[in-house]
């Protein structure tokens, strides 16, 4: 069979699978019926007035409803913007605003989140392009009459709708908006077509290793590019997607062991979570694929640790320009190998060079620098409505700039190191501070460290903020000459500070630490001293 160039020829194409398309809550949904629903809110949301083109917010937890509106607004050449389950007014505002979104679909009535008093919330003329609200509702739940002044609808009553007879489907049409998590600016909206999403999807299904006997488990939210990434790979393989509302690491252990999970991928927090729910070993015997994204310092064993309870880690690289499941470690690669972020692009066609930030030579294999990427095959179409990121961000041959640190290496496989932005040039060359983060680590009583760089002496130096284990307490001096035993003297802090909590912002995986808030920090504890 060719493969599908639009995301409703990839559900037409799975519609006559054995397999469920989705377990959500224990209740299996097959692809004739995910096809089916999509097809009713497409012809819904056309009698809404949208068309090729409009944009449609998804702002829903992990349910049904969020993939069958996507398929739906791709049956019309619309566009879904992918809503962050976390945003409060002034980020759901400033995204629907911006985006021109025609459509809201949320659910007033889930536990887990505020979204009727988030909505109630925004200004109304954030709101202005929005003709219509959907509610998304489950048994016993009310729909409310008027939402904010608009036209509103149940998502029952879209899905009543007769099946759309006419698909406006096209393969290099924008179909999906996810935003960036920028801690400073506002977000970017990272616009990919139907061909790119599917594209990806199969890479990651060889890639990834899955086959006729998997069962994926879908840990990350769909409002981001991981979710969504992982939701249509296992779809691309034609095998189930099991699913919960929301995170919970408790019932994930129980579903994971109920419905025979094979593979998944999540974040550092969520596989703690998990170790932390039963002391068996091994801890997931079905499972024979863990991707992870590491976000949280404090978590830098956590690649040991599942080790020891049978589940084998890999790092991944991926971002929402050239999507989540970009790259990956190998599972037979050394636990050092296994706990960077980067590895082998899943698109044999894809390229990584680094490149020198200052000088534009690109750097050779080991060398630092920012990392550049080819990817034809998943690649993000454009900036929307930002002409100027857009062009900032890709060069005139194609390539990607990530804004990342990191280095290539002569086997084909690249390691990320940083953000670029948090990179630091000390004693003339760039080191990411994670470097000095795991030294300052090893020290008894420390939690966790952030580095940051400020200009003392006449030059950039690095300076450390540390929170500590309770009773933990910081002695600052010997902690730098700890430092100083294991790294160059040009890594080594001109100070450690002791803070209470990292400042933090919400991302759609997890929550990012505010490194500009930290170097401001710095400066005023400097100038101070």
């Amino acid at each position: 069979m060719n493969q599908p160039r639009t995301l409703p020829e990839l559900l037409a194409a799975r519609s006559h699978a054995a397999t469920p398309a989705l377990i959500e809550r224990d209740r299996p949904v097959t692809y004739a019926q995910l096809l089916d629903e999509s097809r009713r809110v497409a012809s819904g949301l056309a009698t809404l007035g949208v068309s090729a083109g409009d944009r449609v917010a998804l702002w829903l937890p992990n349910v049904p409803a969020w993939l069958a509106t996507f398929f739906a607004c791709a049956q019309l050449g619309a566009i879904a913007v992918a809503v962050n389950t976390r945003f409060r007014s002034k980020e759901l505002a400033d995204i629907v605003g911006r985006s021109g979104c025609k459509v809201l679909v949320y659910w007033p009535g889930f536990k887990r989140a505020d979204f009727a008093g988030v909505l109630a919330s925004c200004p109304k003329s954030d709101l202005a392009t929005v003709s219509s609200v959907v509610v998304y509702a489950e048994e016993g739940e009310a729909v409310p009459t008027a939402v904010t002044g608009k036209h509103t609808i149940a998502y029952a009553s879209l899905a009543r709708s007769e099946p759309l007879a006419v698909s406006a489907a096209q393969a290099d049409a924008g179909c999906a908006i996810f935003t960036t998590s920028g801690t400073t600016k506002a977000p970017k909206f990272v616009l990919h077509d139907q061909k790119t999403l599917i594209g990806h999807a199969f890479d990651v299904v060889r890639g990834f290793g899955l086959d006729d006997n998997s069962t994926s488990f879908l840990a990350p939210p769909l409002c981001g590019v991981f979710g969504a990434c992982n939701a249509l790979a296992a779809m691309a393989a034609a095998r189930p997607l099991v699913m919960l509302p929301s995170w919970d690491a408790t019932e994930a252990l129980r579903q994971i062991d109920k419905h025979g999970v094979t593979h998944f991928n999540a974040t550092d927090d969520a596989i703690a979570q998990l170790l932390a729910q039963t002391p068996r070993s091994p801890i997931l015997p079905t499972v024979s694929f863990v991707g992870y994204a590491a976000f949280n310092p404090a978590l830098g064993d956590i690649v040991e640790r599942a080790d020891a309870r049978g589940l084998k880690l890999v790092g991944l690289y991926g971002i929402s320009e050239i999507q989540a499941l970009f790259a990956r470690q190998a599972e037979g690669a050394s636990i050092a190998d296994r706990k960077l972020a980067g590895g082998r692009p899943v698109n044999a066609a894809a390229k990584v060079r680094a490149r020198d930030p200052e000088t534009g030579a690109v750097q050779s294999h080991g060398e630092s620098g920012e990392l550049e990427f080819l990817a034809p095959g998943s690649r993000m179409v454009e900036y929307f409505g930002n002409a100027e990121a857009t062009a900032s961000a890709l060069t005139e041959d194609g390539w990607y700039r990530s804004g990342d640190l990191g280095y290539t290496q002569p086997d084909g496989r690249f390691v990320y190191l940083a953000r670029l932005g948090d990179a630091l040039r000390l004693g003339g060359f760039l080191v990411s501070p994670l470097e000095i983060e795991g030294v300052v680590q090893e020290i008894e009583g420390i939690d966790g460290c952030q580095v940051v760089g400020v200009t003392h002496g006449g030059a950039l130096r690095s300076v450390g903020f540390v929170t500590l284990k309770p009773g933990g307490r910081l002695d600052e001096t010997a902690a730098i000459s700890h430092v100083a035993q294991k790294l160059a003297r040009y890594k080594v802090p001109v100070r450690l500070f002791a803070i209470d909590a990292f400042p933090v912002t919400e991302g759609t995986n997890a929550t990012k630490i505010q490194k500009h808030r930290l170097r401001d920090l710095a400066v005023q504890k400097m100038s101070a001293a």
